[in-house]
């Protein structure tokens, strides 16, 4: 716990130990914490240089412990200060490099990105960067790991490829960032794997599949300019997305429940009977039986004509 403040596990032990006895010689310390006397002296020693212990006026080779409000909140305003110090820099470093951004050199509008990890930290950088809105084409899972909720107030515009939602966890993932607020379309194919970011950074990738990864990461540019004319292009012919946020069914006035409207939305983006089925985990006939159900509530005689009515009716969104 108190990591923080520069302590290792053995030297916050000593301390712990060193509070709760009040003083301690060496030896019965080092017994206490099952370390090695030396083990024990440099911990002591490493204690001293912070202001939490002191050797003992009285009795040579007796340790005692700095009173922990005093010494730890010393060492926590000292901490404070080197943050507040290195926040400032930060600042003024972010100042500096914009002034050097607002008249780039052409070698500096675009910067190339190799291998698995740097291309999926990059990526993430980039994500988690964003403070307006995250644009993105995928033909694939997203690149890296952790945690993928959309921070507050940013919005995410998506366009997925349908076999993404053949994936094993592709629906689950696409309802689960509906779920947090994602707008998602879909697409029968992304012309390439695109993020853009604010408006003003983006990335798309160099090598095929297969292939070591690469990936460019584009700045403020006519390049750029293109690159987000590509997403509105790709984003306005592709099928919005609507999923249930539980999959289960819900009750309703007659219209269409949660499971209607799940099934709907992946028919409209491309997904056979089977393939809904097995993403919603229904039978097959369960399927086909509301999709004729909805027909008979709509009135109308082929799946055309429901997908139209099911816009009009503002069943699944625009």
């Amino acid at each position: 716990m108190l990591g923080a403040i520069g302590l290792d596990e053995g030297q916050e032990s000593a301390y712990r130990a060193l509070v709760a006895l009040g003083a301690a010689e060496v030896p019965d310390l080092a017994h206490r914490l099952a370390l090695s006397v030396p083990q024990t002296e440099r911990a002591l020693r490493h204690l001293e240089r912070h202001g939490l212990a002191a050797r003992s006026p009285a009795r040579p080779g007796r340790w005692v412990a700095a009173p922990p409000h005093t010494a730890l909140e010393a060492l926590l305003t000292r901490q404070r200060d080197e943050l507040e110090r290195a926040e400032r820099a930060a600042t003024l470093l972010a100042l500096e490099y914009r002034a050097e951004a607002a008249e780039p050199a052409a070698h500096d509008l675009v910067e190339v990105v190799t291998g698995a990890s740097a291309v999926a930290r990059r990526f993430q950088q980039l994500r988690l960067g964003a403070r307006k809105e995250v644009c993105a084409l995928l033909s694939g899972p997203e690149e890296g790991d952790g945690d993928r909720t959309p921070a507050r107030g940013v919005e995410h515009r998506v366009v997925v490829e349908r076999e993404v939602l053949t994936l094993p966890t592709g629906v689950r993932a696409a309802s689960s960032a509906l779920a947090r607020g994602a707008r998602i379309r879909v697409s029968p194919a992304v012309p390439t794997k695109l993020l853009i970011t604010d408006g003003s950074l983006a990335m798309v990738p160099l090598t095929p599949p297969g292939a070591e990864p690469a990936a460019l990461v584009v700045h403020a540019s006519g390049l750029l300019e293109s690159l987000r004319g590509l997403f509105e292009a790709v984003w306005r012919e592709s099928l919005p997305l609507r999923l249930g946020a539980t999959g289960h069914p819900e009750e309703g006035d007659g219209g269409p429940d949660t499971t209607d409207l799940e099934i709907l939305s992946l028919l409209l983006a491309g997904m056979t009977d089977a393939s809904v089925a097995k993403h919603l985990e229904l039978g097959l006939r369960t399927v086909q039986r509301r999709v004729k159900g909805l027909m008979e509530l709509t009135g109308v005689t082929t799946r055309l004509q429901l997908g139209w009515h099911a816009y009009e009716r503002g069943w699944v969104a625009r």
